[in-house]
This record gives C-alpha cells, sequence and structure tokens, in this order.
C-alpha cells in the first residue's frame, strides 16, 4: 500500500496529465460527429483486423478436415457421373435400380501417410487397407494426376508402387490423338517421367497433353498425367519422350482410389482369347 501511495505522489502531475488528457479525448468525440466518426471507423479497422487475423487462424486449423471433406466430396461426384456415363438408354417406362450395375468405377479417400521419391524404386503408402476394401492391382490418383498403384495391403494400409519406380509401366496416349504408349520412369527426375512404345507416325510436339489410354483395366481413360517437355526422334522412331508431370510427386496428401468394378469380366475374357 505504501508503495501506491508512494507511486502516486511521485508521479502525480503526470497522472494528472493522463486523465486531463483522457477527459479532453472523451469531451471532443462526444461533442463533435465528425471526430465521433473518425473515432469509430479508426475503432473499427482495429477490430475488424484483429477478427480477420482471428478467422485467418481459425481457418489454418479447419483446412485439414475442409480438404478431407472436399476429396470427399469429389469422389462421390466421380462416383455419380461414371454411373451417369455409363448407362445405357433405358425404357422411359421402366424403373431400374441403376445406382451400381451401370457403374464402371468407384472411387473412395485416403491419406498419404509415407511418400518416397528419392530412390529409384519408389513407394507410398496410404492409410487404407483392406478393410476398407482395398486390394492389390488398384489405381491410385488425386486432382492433378495418376500417383500408382496399390502393390500390397494390409488390414489398415496399403503400398503404392509409385509412378517414380523403374518397375511401373502405365498405358498412355496423346490427348491429341489415339497414338497409345507407355508410361516408365529412367530412376533420375522425380519430375519427369517417360513414355516408350509410341509410334513413329505419331506427330509429337512439346507440350502436348498426356492423359492414360484407358486400355489397362486399372486406370480410367483420361487421368490426367503432364506434357511433353521434349523428345528425340532419330532412325525413324522416337529414342526418347519425356513427360513433365502435372503432379509434384515429392508433395502427395490426399488420394483417390480408383476400383473398377468390371475388372474381372474383362481380365477373364481377355484370356480366353489368349488361350484359345
Amino acid at each position: 500500500m505504501r508503495q501506491i501511495i508512494y507511486f502516486i505522489k511521485k508521479f502525480r502531475y503526470f497522472l494528472l496529465f493522463i486523465v486531463l488528457e483522457t477527459l479532453a479525448f472523451i469531451v471532443i468525440v462526444q461533442d463533435r460527429s465528425y471526430h465521433q466518426s473518425k473515432f469509430v471507423n479508426s475503432a473499427n479497422a482495429i477490430t475488424g483486423g484483429f477478427y480477420n487475423k482471428a478467422n485467418s487462424v481459425s481457418a489454418f486449423f479447419h483446412l485439414k478436415k475442409d480438404n478431407q471433406l472436399l476429396s470427399e466430396e469429389n469422389a462421390r461426384l466421380k462416383n455419380l457421373l461414371d454411373a451417369k456415363e455409363n448407362k445405357f438408354d433405358l425404357d422411359s417406362f421402366t424403373v431400374k435400380d441403376t445406382s451400381q450395375y451401370f457403374q464402371k468405377y468407384d472411387y473412395s479417400v485416403a491419406k498419404v501417410i509415407n511418400n518416397n521419391f528419392t530412390k529409384r524404386n519408389n513407394f507410398l503408402t496410404i492409410n487404407k487397407g483392406a478393410k476398407y476394401g482395398l486390394a492389390p492391382d488398384l489405381g491410385v490418383i488425386n486432382s492433378k494426376g495418376i500417383i500408382g498403384v496399390i502393390k500390397n495391403v494390409s488390414s489398415n494400409y496399403a503400398n503404392v508402387l509409385s509412378i517414380l519406380n523403374t518397375n511401373s509401366k502405365i498405358n498412355v496416349r496423346l490427348k491429341n490423338s489415339n497414338h497409345f504408349g507407355t508410361l516408365v520412369w529412367d530412376g533420375k527426375d522425380y519430375n519427369i517421367t517417360q513414355i516408350i512404345d509410341i509410334p513413329r507416325q505419331a506427330l509429337v510436339k512439346a507440350g502436348d497433353t498426356i492423359i492414360t489410354g484407358g486400355k489397362s483395366a486399372i486406370f480410367p481413360e483420361g487421368i490426367a498425367v503432364g506434357v511433353v517437355k521434349d523428345f528425340k526422334y532419330e532412325q525413324n522412331k522416337y529414342q526418347i519422350i519425356n513427360v513433365m508431370l502435372f503432379n509434384d510427386m515429392s508433395a502427395i496428401g490426399e488420394v483417390q482410389i480408383v476400383k473398377n468394378l468390371h475388372k474381372d469380366e474383362q481380365i477373364i475374357l481377355e484370356q480366353s482369347v489368349v488361350n484359345e
């Protein structure tokens, strides 16, 4: 208590000055509309800035959940679109449940929890497994393009053979033509893959878009891959075609699992022809 009294005595003139300045400020703001409006606007600017910052922080912490919800919604819409595109013309008077019968692909969401991209034979690990209906040879993609193919599964996890793996071979084609090839990787740059087996009559140009060809039973046709970076045409054939990937394979988060609902039927039919 003595210290408080001592402090007031020592700084009494300064404290009196502060009190008088505060009273004068209040009188000016209350009596003059111009000053009052300026004060209110300044206060609003300060509180508005504070709330904006607080909202930004809150949005940051909700970003992970929002991304997951967007991925799930994207998968749901792909399922609906695939079912719509693959249904046959029905008699308008016939009522049938076509929700899955005419749907060729099913999409589900998972998250990458481990990602290798600096080795020659890279794998990813996702947080879904057999318990969620996953099995080997299912395609893995995201909004930017292909990621790889599921290799092994446990109950809760799955290993994905990355397209950055020298054992990876994926059917692709030029978007502007029907010329097909095989996407491989030379084990060097994780941003660039290669295409082999493109016919020599194909017209390839730098900047051409590469998409999945749809010839395999894993990926649907038209999934994005990348663009032609450069190529070498010698001895009347394409020696090398380098493709700059749309995906940054060093930063993969949410992914979608593609399941071909007609895969077994397609494989059995194709094997029956080979065995004849």
